[in-house]
């Protein structure tokens, strides 16, 4: 690879790293609304509207795509670095929220503390299980990615970004709405249709966001003449 593919490289990786940051940080900052999609009409799972669910899981799943991305091009070294640094991002978003919500706002202020501790405030533990629950689902879904990279030998990328995506979204609903339930911020009638209503609506989007893959793969291999099986190494 030429200096100039090589920081080509490097900036796409950049700019891949970025937009996931972004992602998971934005979900963790709207999460508290919610809202109600019914594609197939009023159905309900153990109580509960299907596709009732956070705001906050609509960024979200930009996430996977874009670990599966750079799992695919740059290995798994690089996809886990992404993920530590996403964990990064959103305590150090957390503590600045805390800090904001502290500072007292003058009596001009067009927000005012009620309305920014309403909006802004999130509970610590909602915020712990969020992250508990990410970090949980990415490093599975990192793993498990190159668990079918290495078994299909580089073919089959359908089924590696959609088997990976499956296991690590289910986790990541049922630890995080488990979390929620055992401390007591959700009621545990919710529990069950909560967590099929949730990973329900994931592994739709997941499907969805296959073709993306094939598209950015197919894109990032012609570029740098990778063969199917063969990563970019950025040294670093």
């Amino acid at each position: 690879m030429t200096i100039r593919d090589k920081r080509l490289a490097q900036r796409i990786y950049l700019y891949l790293g970025a937009l996931f940051i972004t992602s998971l940080v934005v979900s963790n900052l709207i999460f508290q609304k919610f809202f109600y999609w019914n594609p197939f009409g009023n159905l309900t799972v153990f109580g509960v509207s299907l596709f009732e669910v956070s705001v906050g899981i609509l960024p979200y799943p930009i996430t996977f795509l874009i670990t599966d991305l750079i799992s695919e091009i740059y290995g798994r070294k690089m996809a886990n670095q992404i993920v530590t640094a996403g964990i990064f991002a959103s305590f150090f978003s957390m503590g600045i929220i805390i800090v904001a919500d502290i500072a007292p706002a003058i009596p001009s202020s067009p927000i005012d503390d009620q309305t920014f501790t309403k909006v802004f405030a999130l509970s610590p533990i909602a915020v712990l299980a969020s992250m508990i629950a990410y970090l949980l689902a990415q490093y599975v879904d990192v793993a498990i990615y190159h668990f079918w990279k290495k078994l299909t030998q580089g073919k089959y990328l359908w089924l590696r970004n959609n088997f990976s995506t499956f296991l690590s979204q289910f986790l990541d609903t049922f630890t995080v709405v488990g979390l929620l339930c055992v401390f007591k911020v959700l009621p545990w009638d919710l529990f069950f249709g909560l967590v099929v209503s949730g990973f329900i609506f994931k592994i739709f989007i997941a499907f969805i966001d296959t073709p993306f893959l094939y598209f950015f793969v197919y894109i990032m291999r012609k570029r740098f003449d990778l063969k199917p099986n063969e990563e970019l190494d950025l040294d670093f």
